[in-house]
């Protein structure tokens, strides 16, 4: 284990026995201020918050499940201009279609034996497996609806991203940028690329991820920089993250050749793809070297051999007085060449939450600890994650983890866990994480839930109401999210079995049970 855990609650029934060691099968790509430490459960026992909490649930409802006026989030991502200003007459804007329905009001509270009932027999399918644990929270009441295993911890798959997502944002809020700077080498003509933990960088426009920012626009300003003297050499900084490139837990065959992940370095291109274009089904096979290989792209940019290219450390910048005493025309070892951000936090999260990319999860989790000055590597990751949800009021407890994404069989996460940190986030009481659910796929309609809820025909009623995390691993089909019944209520779930034999009918069995809470209302 990567923390120190404390006695932990009692369980609400025994812990799994320890499952049998299996081969970690990829997972598949269908598929700030922080609060008072303290349980969440003890904020909404007082009948000032929960009368808080109920008036901005309704607002919370509109945000994650209101009308959608463009195309979903892609629009956003692709960064789209308004119109030139026109002296034509303005016209209405047509009605849009409604992807995703309006939560006008809550209506009756669901009751927790009617939910009981209602998903004991689903929950129970053969298809789940024997080892499966669950939670449901009406989300304005806090009140727990369904509890099975609940507070025991079982391997969460994906559904790890919804931390990864939470405590990034509570530790970097969501505008935060990563910057890839270029300085002045010690040696004249040596140019230092330092790899800023920005895993979206491009090479040029075309990018695997819109609106990135680019090697070639920064080679451009590092060739402005230089002026007459030539370049001669690149040395690529990786230092900002430290300790192992892979997690205990990973198959070597997750980075190639099914390149579901490449190896944590503090600068790549395109998530460290060979290619930068993401395939939906059957990998998308990485770099063995990410770093290096994107040295090589910058030093191409600015026609230095890639004989010439080596990893490194960038000298210190030079005090004022030293760079005053400097030569005019020369330049002082590590001198600021050129720098390039990414786009905000927030749209970093997107693009990991809908693609479940767990080299942009690893990548973001390091920001975590990067914002509690401790060492970026995956035990410092996930320390530091575990730490900052205790710092918002969480049960860090429930969490063991060996990595940020879940590509790890050893990771341990409680549906309780899960199901407070969407209610949290839902609640209102720290906006900036309300920015998550942008990001959460939606039933019927985008990222890994694109295509499910569709068969058999009841599951549609799900479309458009759901937006939640999925999970796939051998052996292990987990689902994570919100929704909004029919009667108006925010229930906050998590689903996940961990002794599945057929990933499909494990699928379309958790997407039943979540079909469910939508249709049945419960009251």
């Amino acid at each position: 284990m990567n923390t120190a855990r404390p006695a932990a609650p009692a369980p609400v029934s025994p812990a799994r026995p320890a499952a049998a060691p299996e081969t970690v099968a990829a997972e598949q790509i269908e598929d700030g201020d922080d609060a008072a430490p303290g349980p969440i459960s003890s904020f909404f026992s007082s009948t000032k918050a929960a009368t808080l909490v109920l008036a901005v649930v309704v607002v919370f409802a509109v945000l994650v499940v209101g009308l959608v006026a463009r195309p979903g989030p892609i629009a956003g991502w692709l960064g789209e201009e308004s119109a030139a200003p026109t002296h034509a007459p303005i016209t209405p804007d047509p009605t849009p279609t409604p992807v995703l329905a309006a939560a006008a009001a809550q209506g009756r509270p669901p009751s927790a034996a009617a939910v009981k009932e209602a998903l004991d027999p689903l929950i129970g399918a053969s298809a789940l497996g024997d080892k499966v644990h669950a939670s449901v929270v009406d989300v304005a009441s806090q009140e727990l609806l369904y509890s099975r295993l609940a507070e025991v911890p079982t391997t969460p798959a994906s559904t790890t991203k919804l931390l990864t997502a939470v405590t990034a944002l509570a530790a970097r809020g969501p505008a935060y940028r990563l910057a890839t700077r270029v300085v002045a080498g010690r040696k004249p003509g040596e140019v230092v690329i330092i790899g800023g933990g920005d895993p979206t960088l491009a090479i040029n426009a075309k990018g695997q991820f819109p609106g990135a920012a680019r090697l070639d626009k920064l080679a451009a300003q590092v060739k402005k920089a230089m002026g007459s003297t030539p370049i001669t050499r690149v040395t690529v900084d990786i230092s900002l993250f430290t300790g192992p490139e892979t997690a205990k837990g990973w198959d070597s065959e997750d980075i190639s050749p099914l390149g579901q992940v490449a190896r944590i370095q503090a600068l790549m291109t395109n998530a460290g793809r060979i290619t930068p274009v993401h395939n939906e089904h059957g990998g998308d096979p990485r770099f063995s070297d990410p770093a290096l290989a994107a040295g090589r792209a910058f030093a191409n940019l600015l026609d230095v051999p890639s004989e010439q290219v080596a990893k490194g450390k960038a000298p210190a910048a030079q005090d004022a007085s030293a760079a005053a005493s400097a030569p005019a025309a020369g330049l002082t070892p590590g001198q600021e060449l050129g720098k390039v951000e990414s786009p905000p936090l927030v749209q970093i999260l997107d693009w990991m939450l809908q693609q479940s990319d767990n080299t942009l999860a690893e990548a973001v989790g390091r920001q975590v600890a990067l914002a509690a000055g401790v060492e970026a590597s995956f035990d410092g990751t996930a320390d530091a994650m575990v730490q900052k949800l205790r710092d918002l009021g969480l049960n860090g407890d429930e969490a063991d983890l060996y990595d940020a994404s879940g590509l790890s069989r050893f990771d341990g996460i409680s549906p309780a866990l899960l199901v407070q940190t969407l209610s949290l986030a839902a609640s209102g009481l720290k906006p900036e994480l309300s920015a998550m659910f942008d990001g959460l796929p939606v039933a019927g309609w985008s990222g890994t839930l694109r295509t499910r809820f569709v068969t058999p025909s009841p599951n549609r009623t799900a479309q458009g109401v759901v937006r939640a995390k999925t999970g796939t691993l051998s052996g292990v089909n987990t689902l994570a999210g919100v929704l909004v019944t029919k009667d108006g209520r925010v229930l906050a779930f998590a689903l996940m079995a961990s002794a599945t034999s057929d990933a499909g009918a494990a699928k379309s069995a958790l997407d039943k049970v979540v079909a469910k809470l939508v249709a049945c209302g419960c009251a």
